[in-house]
């Protein structure tokens, strides 16, 4: 938000330096991150009248014009087309700097001879002296603008460029920063007074308004200005309009705007005639509603956007942009000026999901104040009858379905005090907040105040706003340091540590040993993990000076010491054998630190259970270590998918890929057989391994809470003939992409005689159940129809008889 110093002081007397307004607005907790000075390096430029205007001796297209600065007459040579005896001009003296048209470059100025004529300085255009990109003519001031001042002293202004907090949407106005700095500095606040002649036909003859979804608009204002004349706005609004870093238009559009920057309350002129039926209803847009803006851009909307529609269509994509159907032309005649609030949520996502950023959007979008919309709009309804002319209808209109009365804030000393660590009377306290325009009230004691925050303050809801708003009148810098009186608060956990420890008890539960080993290990060991060992590239990051070979080289990887152990287990035990490690892996990047990389990995082998008279010797295999990784990952909360690996690790027909959405988050397979010869294991082991980086976001998502299913369910076998290379995963996701499925587990793999060649057999147990109703079978066959359709048309399946 950019706020021009000179127009502040249109609302209050300003005593202190812009470096000092500055100061303190930042104190306040207003950030003034840059000042501009406009008029810096305006030196030995003047205000000038023209006295005369000859034709140049020696060029039709230039002339002789001979300047009165008030001390003396100078005679320029310029080509200007707009000049006039008696015009006030900006006159710039030889040695003043200026901006030339051409290059964009700051040059400064000599006496020179044009066509042999002596020309002893030069009259400006704006671009000249850095104040809009208009070079068509010479910079006419006003006519009060005394003779010989400095040009500095007449225009020259300082804006202050701040950024303001989301929740300040007061601040994103004129009014909004002087009522701040008047609290700040102990002065009053000037509004501007609003008072205008109306005709004597009321607004209601002739145009109504209708709010057809009222919880996206609060309240909607309009008024209505007949014969009005389109034409450039004078300079001095242009001039403030610039200096906030706005485009000056036209009367119309320019008044809106400069309206918008006084009060923060965002406006829009339709052209009256444009508007059918004579009838505005603010409603929601249809699905595929088409809009062409204001920049000519075809939009297309959607149900849950909010347009301003006349009798037959949307005129306006509401709090984001007007139509071109319903815009101001220089035919436009009559204005139809509106000022609404609107849902700041709803408007985040319209401009948003449109992607048209505005002025208008951003404040809405900070949920500004519906009280503010009439006063805005009687201000422009006044701007207009001064500068456009015209006739104001009787009265203005004012839908308001949404009106919510404040409610008073109850605040005592003794909160003050608790939150802010210092004690303030409650004579202080009232001071500070009146200064603001809160409205302070006695409580139901001596030392409580009951606080109703002012219209234009939309984010004082909970006694700590009030609170935090003493602190700021009163000033940060007057709070005394002093050492806390309460405990201090616990620390935030971590969420990959947090992550980390949930795996690693899952892990614990599921028969697995935790292993801590060294960071450090030898490179030959580190070479052993690759079948065919070559160099490793890059290369793992070597101490400066080991204790050991053995512990020369950062691990790349926790495979190599979990598989030592592995073998080290081995030698003393003949059952099963469960072994993870979590903990960090140090990836090299040439001249760089190496990335730190929180991984868990786990070995396992051996007999599935321990030894029993049952007999069942059953050894651990591929689909082991894959069950472990959907059950981890179901504690979790995360559906992952597997898909084909390439590791050169594991073995290459046994690894799959763990996989959600575009992201890898592990892998899972049979330990290559040459590796595991390479660490003297002479069985089958099989590794998982998760990148708890790649986990964290999709572990750290709230589950949902299904209820208990309050209806039976019903199971249904199916087998299926398929291709031989169509996988589980493609049925399985068609068939539980149906909503009554929920459950769908294959129970059955068969290849062989009695299916055809190149086929296989997948049969499939599949449960239907309706959170609503009890399943008939009509309801299932139904279903199930359409799954076997789809199945035939995607993956070629047939139903095996």
């Amino acid at each position: 938000m950019k706020v021009s110093l000179k127009w502040l002081r249109d609302y209050i007397e300003i005593a202190s330096t812009p470096a000092e307004i500055a100061g303190m607005l930042t104190m306040a907790g207003i950030e003034v991150k840059d000042l501009h000075i406009i008029g810096g390096k305006w030196d030995n430029i003047v205000v000038g009248q023209l006295i005369d205007v000859a034709p140049h001796p020696n060029a039709d297209r230039l002339r002789l014009t001979t300047v009165d600065l008030g001390t003396e007459k100078l005679c320029v040579v310029n080509g200007a087309p707009n000049l006039g005896i008696g015009d006030k001009v900006a006159f710039a003296r030889v040695g003043a700097e200026f901006i030339d048209p051409h290059g964009g470059q700051v040059q400064r100025l000599k006496a020179a001879k044009i066509r042999g004529v002596e020309s002893h300085g030069m009259v400006c255009s704006e671009m000249e002296l850095g104040i809009s990109n208009n070079h068509e003519g010479i910079m006419i001031l006003p006519a009060d603008a005394p003779v010989g001042t400095s040009l500095a002293k007449y225009l020259g202004d300082t804006v202050l460029d701040m950024e303001v907090t989301p929740n300040r949407a007061d601040c994103l106005s004129v009014i909004g920063i002087a009522r701040e700095v008047a609290a700040l500095s102990g002065k009053s606040v000037r509004l501007p007074a609003v008072d205008y002649r109306e005709a004597a036909s009321p607004i209601e003859q002739s145009v109504s308004v209708e709010i057809a979804a009222p919880d996206l608009c609060p309240r909607y204002c309009a008024s209505l200005v007949t014969g009005v004349k389109i034409a450039e706005s004078p300079k001095w609004m242009q001039q403030r309009l610039i200096a906030c870093g706005m485009r000056p238009i036209n009367n119309i559009v320019d008044i809106t705007n400069y309206v918008m920057l006084e009060y923060g309350q965002p406006l829009h002129a339709f052209d009256y005639e444009m508007l059918r039926g004579k009838k505005i209803i603010v409603r929601r847009a249809g699905n595929g509603e088409k809009i062409t803006s204001l920049d000519g851009v075809e939009r297309v909307l959607s149900g849950d956007m909010l347009v301003i529609a006349d009798a037959e269509r949307a005129v306006a994509v509401a709090g984001v942009m007007g139509g071109a159907n319903s815009e101001v032309t220089e035919q436009t005649t009559s204005i139809l000026l509106e000022a609404a609030s609107f849902n700041p949520a709803s408007i985040h996502h319209t401009g948003s999901t449109l992607r048209m950023p505005s002025e208008a959007c951003m404040r809405f979008e900070r949920a500004i104040r519906a009280e503010l919309a009439p006063l805005a709009l009687k201000r422009a309804t006044q701007l207009f009858l001064e500068l456009a002319g015209g006739e104001a209808a009787k009265g203005v209109i004012d839908v308001y379905p949404g009106k919510v009365e404040r409610q008073p804030i109850p605040v005592s000393l003794s909160e003050v005090k608790r939150i802010l660590g210092v004690e303030f009377s409650l004579n202080h306290v009232t001071q500070a907040l009146t200064a603001l325009g809160f409205d302070c009230q006695k409580g139901g004691s001596p030392s409580e105040i009951r606080v109703t925050a002012p219209y234009w303050r939309g984010d004082i809801r909970l006694k700590v706003d009030v609170i935090e708003e003493v602190a700021r009148v009163i000033g940060y810098d007057k709070i005394p340091m002093t050492l806390l009186g309460e405990p201090l608060p616990g620390q935030n956990p971590v969420p990959v540590i947090g992550l980390k420890q949930k795996i690693c008890r899952s892990l614990a539960g599921y028969g697995f040993h935790e292993g801590v080993t060294y960071s450090l290990a030898s490179l030959e060991l580190l070479t052993r993990l690759i079948p065919e060992p070559h160099p490793l590239e890059p290369p793992p990051v070597r101490l400066d000076n080991p204790m050991s070979a053995e512990q020369e080289y950062l691990r790349t990887s926790l495979r190599a010491n979990l598989l030592v152990a592995f073998a080290a287990n081995r030698r003393h035990e003949d059952g099963g054998i469960r072994l993870f490690e979590a903990g960090k892996v140090y990836l090299p990047h040439r001249k760089e630190l190496p990335e730190e990389r929180e991984m868990v990995c786990g070995v396992m082998g051996g007999s599935r259970f321990d030894a029993s008279w049952h007999g069942n010797n059953e050894s651990l295999d591929f689909y082991d270590a894959k069950g472990i990784v959907e059950a981890l990952l179901g504690h979790l909360g995360i559906d992952a998918t597997f898909e084909k690996g390439a590791d050169e690790g594991l073995h290459p027909g046994r690894q799959a890929a763990i996989v959600k959405g575009d992201t890898k988050l592990g892998i899972v397979g049979e330990v290559h057989p040459r590796v595991a010869q390479a660490f003297e294991i002479a069985e089958s082991v099989y590794l998982l391994e998760l990148n708890l980086a790649a986990l964290l976001p999709f572990a750290t998502v709230d589950r949902v809470f299904h209820p208990v299913p309050r209806f039976p369910s019903v199971v249904r076998d199916i087998a299926l003939i398929v291709d031989a290379g169509v996988s589980h995963r493609q049925v399985h996701d068609i068939i539980r992409s149906f909503s009554l499925v929920t459950e769908a587990k294959v129970f059955d793999v068969y290849s062989g005689e009695q299916v055809p060649p190149g086929k296989a057999s997948l049969a499939y147990r599949l449960v239907y159940q309706s959170p609503s109703h009890t399943l008939t079978d009509d309801d299932v066959n139904k279903v199930q129809e359409k799954i076997l359709a789809r199945l035939s048309r995607e993956l070629g399946a047939t139903l095996r008889v």
